[in-house]
């Protein structure tokens, strides 16, 4: 079974962790890394979204998401970007690594530049519709389970 790591930049919604930590417990991820003013367990709002899984799932905080890729990287991990790019590479034919951790960023600013460039590639979903627009919990969920599936099934 392979390490997943994910780590959410700067999310607003509160919400949204909550989902993401159920998606992680879901999918045996190691560990939700929360950046900037990420909402972080206890959280009462998480906790509702959450369901408990944010009681089951490692969480570790970092100020900026620039400290928590750099740190993954020393500790061996590819660290994959999920950003709307004309350059990425589609999430759903991507080669991972045993060991990898996503980044999610805010819905409306997105990956802070500095930890963009610091990811060792980008990733993004197709997007069919004018709006080129996914929620990022939903997003999290496709690109979780195109993992698990590499080396689960």
């Amino acid at each position: 079974m392979s390490e997943v790591v994910i780590v959410l930049d700067r999310l607003r919604s509160a919400f949204n962790t909550g989902n993401i930590f159920r998606l992680a417990e879901a999918i045996g991820a190691n560990k939700v890394v929360t950046c900037g003013y990420t909402p972080t367990p206890p959280h009462p709002k998480l906790a509702k979204t959450a369901m408990g899984a944010d009681q089951v799932v490692d969480a570790e905080y970092f100020p900026t998401a620039l400290d928590a890729v750099t740190n993954l990287k020393q500790q061996g991990y590819e660290v994959l970007a999920i950003e709307t790019e004309d350059s990425a590479t589609c999430a759903l034919d991507y080669d991972y690594k045993e060991k990898v951790a996503i980044v999610l960023g805010n819905e409306a600013l997105g990956i802070e530049e500095e930890a963009l460039k610091a990811c060792d590639a980008i990733i993004s979903l197709p997007m069919f519709g004018q709006k080129k627009s996914i929620n990022v919990a939903n997003c999290a969920a496709v690109v979780l389970y195109s993992i698990r599936k590499k080396f689960s099934y």
